[in-house]
């Protein structure tokens, strides 16, 4: 039997104790949410953090310990503490997993991994939002039909400032007319990343089974492989070399 997935669920958690309509959807937290419909699938076990936590809740045993990191932020990334950051920075390279949600997408991790600005376009407008799935054969698209829709979304739309993905598995059509590369892939080191944009706060959307399936999906092909561990630096020869 396969081991568990040991996902920690990070989640700022300023919305939905400051403003009523986010916490009308997500009363106990968008990590809540995301950690309990997770908790629910096999072989998957959660755990959450937050902003205010000491350390962040993201002490370097919790990251030792976690196989996949879903990152939520918002209004306060420049309040994630640097050194924070370089311990998850490292656990990617390291072979963790790395899922950002949303607005995850300035978020100083994101941004240092990504290596660009990682900015887009935006509108706030209750609109209807068409997620294409564009490379079916993809792991995490398993499950899914050619497209589904989300009712109501916060519009993210090109240009995306963001490297190109290894892989883009959904592409989002907003009833405005923008577009947005909606779910992509990367790879840093040993770790895989994976960014999914549907998520605004004010909307419910982690209630949405489609997007469970998703970060479901995200989860298991995101967690370590196992492989072997890469060693630098100078060292000898594995066959004999001529003239020696």
């Amino acid at each position: 039997m396969a081991e568990e997935v040991c996902v920690t669920v990070w989640n700022e958690f300023r919305h939905e104790r400051y403003e009523p309509e986010v916490r009308a959807h997500y009363p106990h937290g968008i990590h809540v949410v995301v950690a309990e419909f997770l908790q629910a699938l096999p072989g998957i076990e959660t755990q959450t953090a937050t902003l205010d936590e000491r350390e962040h809740g993201l002490t370097q045993e919790v990251l030792d310990a976690t196989d996949v990191l879903i990152w939520w932020g918002h209004l306060a990334h420049n309040e994630v503490e640097d050194s924070t950051v370089d311990q998850v920075q490292q656990r990617v390279l390291d072979g963790m997993g790395l899922i950002c949600l949303h607005s995850a997408h300035l978020s100083k991790i994101f941004t240092r991994l990504m290596g660009t600005g990682c900015n887009l376009r935006w509108r706030e407008a209750d609109e209807r939002e068409r997620v294409w799935v564009m490379d079916p054969g993809h792991p995490i698209a398993n499950g899914l039909d050619e497209f589904f829709e989300v009712p109501e979304s916060e519009m993210y739309g090109e240009r995306f400032d963001i490297p190109v993905p290894d892989d883009l598995v959904f592409l989002s059509w907003f009833q405005g007319g923008e577009v947005f590369r909606s779910g992509c892939c990367y790879r840093r080191g040993k770790g895989k990343i994976f960014y999914f944009s549907p998520g605004h706060e004010t909307y419910g959307i982690y209630h949405q089974r489609e997007i469970q399936v998703v970060i479901g999906n995200a989860v298991r092909w995101a967690a370590p492989a196992g492989s072997a561990r890469p060693t630098f630096g100078n060292r000898g020869p594995l066959e004999r070399l001529a003239g020696n």
